[in-house]
């Protein structure tokens, strides 16, 4: 049953990032130079090649049916395979029983909302890291306008968004999910202190673009693979993320060893900070 779990897991997360591709096109129609020209500035006298644009609730109705599609699959499937698939957020473990049609449209809802979640948390991310930045490379502008206002607030406050969103989120969904039994009941006050733990491993997500933007750093940096946008804003980025280390005596020859360090100290932070975040969220008393 554990092959079967992971086939059924990754072909859940295979889906979900097939539902992010759709939401990112749909929220690019926003950011399309043409769509919202007048004839009183040059781009609004140029008219586009094909017939029609893209229609931005095609690519809703779309991401609508993906997740409702699935839903009657993981019905189908997991009774069958007696799968019960969870989602982990933190300390928090959210199971579903797969012989419930409404129990997995639950799941499948969910399931994606925490990848889109995962996707602008990656987004915050690298908005804290590269600042205000003046000259932004494409890459960094598109981060820029899918988070739009939120990218020009204060940096304390895009640092305490996870926290002060997770907790009115979790709050208000915690009281349809204890009904549903899918978690136990708990008073107010207890859904507020889970809440909390919750936005707290918000943070910890971000240890996986942070792994990957260090490693691929060290790649570009000792390997040279072509100019692209894609590598300058890895550069620009893990620059901004070392730059406090600049003046500690970490390099031997022409290796540095701050991306190293860094990405052990990130990875190792995170497995104690989960593990008190579990024991936090055990003692909550229910």
């Amino acid at each position: 049953m554990g092959l079967i779990d992971f086939l059924l897991n990754l072909g859940d997360l295979l889906l979900n990032l097939g539902g992010l591709l759709l939401w990112l096109n749909w929220r690019s129609l926003a950011f399309d130079p043409f769509a919202k020209t007048t004839p009183t500035t040059l781009a609004g006298t140029v008219r586009r090649a094909d017939a029609s644009r893209p229609k931005g609730w095609r690519f809703l109705a779309s991401l609508a049916a993906l997740v409702f599609c699935r839903t009657w699959l993981y019905w189908q499937l997991g009774a069958a395979l007696n799968w019960t698939p969870q989602l982990r957020l933190g300390a928090i473990v959210l199971a579903f029983r797969s012989d419930l049609f409404a129990r997995m449209l639950i799941f499948s809802a969910l399931s994606f909302a925490l990848v889109l979640a995962m996707f602008y948390l990656c987004l915050l991310l690298f908005s804290l890291l590269n600042g205000r930045t003046a000259e932004a490379d494409p890459l960094l502008k598109l981060v820029r306008l899918h988070l739009g206002l939120v990218d020009r607030w204060p940096w304390p406050v895009k640092l305490l968004l996870p926290l002060v969103s997770a907790v009115p989120l979790w709050f208000i969904l915690s009281w349809p999910l204890a009904r549903l039994n899918i978690i136990d009941p708990a008073p107010p006050g207890v859904r507020v202190e889970q809440a909390v733990v919750l936005g707290l491993g918000a943070y910890l997500a971000w240890k996986f673009p942070l792994g990957i933007l260090l490693a691929l750093y060290v790649l570009v940096t000792y390997v040279y693979l072509g100019k692209h946008n894609c590598w300058d804003f890895i550069n620009q980025t893990a620059r901004n993320l070392l730059a406090p280390l600049r003046r500690l005596p970490l390099h031997l020859g022409k290796f540095d060893f701050a991306p190293l360090l860094v990405l052990v100290t990130v990875f190792v932070a995170a497995q104690y900070a989960e593990r008190g975040l579990t024991l936090l969220y055990a003692r909550l008393p229910l």
